[in-house]
């Protein structure tokens, strides 16, 4: 079962807190999102690293429930 941009967005928000999470539906299909995940909790840590705490926080559905999920993180500026 494929999971839905809320779905996305609150297993992201319960894995960082603090994140401000925009999903986006690519091709209306219900399995290819966009995620824009911002979060203080990013600060200091490159790409890869950002990467790799949103998969944690999706507890092991990407490639399953989830298909495709462009991500593109950064910390707040400021």
């Amino acid at each position: 079962m494929a999971m839905t941009a809320q779905d996305i967005e609150r297993f992201i928000k319960e894995g960082i807190p603090d994140a401000a999470v925009e999903i986006r539906d690519l091709a209306g299909d219900g399995n290819h999102y966009s995620a824009n995940v911002i979060s203080a909790a990013f600060k200091g840590k490159n790409r890869v690293q950002q990467h790799q705490m949103v998969y944690a926080a999706l507890k092991g559905r990407m490639g399953g429930e989830l298909h495709a999920l462009a991500l593109q993180t950064s910390a707040p500026e400021g």
